[in-house]
């Protein structure tokens, strides 16, 4: 991944932290981007960690709801989570696997946690739609683990699983309307990880765990920080020579989108381009129009 000539290590350009928040019926979360610090970073409108040993904070899960004009995309790191739809459709995604759910015109599902112990660590993130994709039919595409292309640095320092979008000339298998890349990357205590990234494309880290330094100006960061980048074509990222107790590694997933740049409407589970719109998606939805989702469409992930 360093084959190519340097040119320019983007900056850190803000450094942020999630806030503690509750969705569903009552999951306790840590909402990184959608908060008043971050409220968006186009295309991306919101980003959620859940994780968590206690039953408790997550079993209650997230109640059918209806969603309109965006994409989301569930990344499990433990636990389970079953997805449910509308239309009697059910998957299952377990720790490595994703579902990328485009809600296009519109949909109702469910997502819900299938056990009552030990721990339940994830994410969801939702991607903006651009206007001529929001009312594109619904569909759903799952990945296992196994399907994410895994890339190694030269030294093998760092491990990373590209799961949508082109890095360092390897595609990941996730099939995006806007176009993003999104990546789990772990870097070894010392070790040192540079990716080629899109100037066109923004650059997020959140680091979900350890400590290292980012950015062309070196910037410490831990686990729980979003590091927003600036312009370039470059990311660094080092792991810290000794790392905390819980963490083995530096334990980084890293965004990036090329903004849309449309006017955004928001209302709850509906995003939209005008105020207009959003009025007829709660008229569509309380009048049972929303989607019809293909059979089949919410394929079973391998339980081990």
């Amino acid at each position: 991944m360093d084959g190519q000539t340097i040119t320019t290590f983007r900056p850190v350009a803000k450094l942020a932290r999630g806030m503690p928040a509750s969705d569903g019926a009552g999951v306790k979360l840590n909402r990184v981007i959608g908060t008043p610090e971050l409220q968006d970073i186009d295309p991306f409108l919101m980003l959620d960690e859940f994780r968590s040993d206690d039953a408790a904070d997550y079993l209650a899960g997230f109640p059918d709801h209806p969603h309109r004009g965006f994409e989301t995309v569930t990344y499990m790191l433990a636990g389970r989570m079953r997805h449910g739809d509308n239309k009697g459709h059910t998957g299952l995604l377990e720790a490595g696997s994703v579902q990328w759910m485009t809600a296009g015109r519109g949909i109702i599902h469910s997502e819900m946690p299938e056990q009552e112990n030990g721990l339940m660590q994830g994410f969801q993130l939702w991607v903006n739609l651009p206007a001529k994709d929001k009312m594109t039919a619904p569909r759903y595409q799952s990945l296992e683990a196994a399907q994410v292309q895994l890339l190694a640095s030269p030294d093998g320092g760092a491990l990373v699983r590209i799961i949508a979008g082109d890095v360092a000339g390897h595609r990941g298998p996730g099939d995006t309307h806007t176009p993003i890349a999104f990546v789990h990357a772990s870097v070894a205590p010392g070790a040192r990880l540079r990716l080629p990234w899109r100037p066109d494309f923004n650059a997020l880290v959140y680091v979900l765990g350890g400590s290292g330094r980012v950015g062309s100006t070196n910037e410490a960061v831990t686990g729980g920080q979003l590091v927003v980048f600036g312009a370039g074509d470059y990311l660094d990222l080092a792991a810290a020579d000794r790392q905390d107790g819980s963490r083995q590694q530096l334990e980084v997933v890293i965004l990036g989108g090329r903004p849309i740049r449309e006017p955004v409407a928001w209302y709850g589970p509906f995003v939209m381009n005008t105020k207009a719109e959003l009025a007829q998606a709660m008229d569509d939805y309380r009048a049972g129009k929303l989607g019809v989702i293909p059979p089949g469409a919410l394929m079973p992930h391998v339980v081990h």
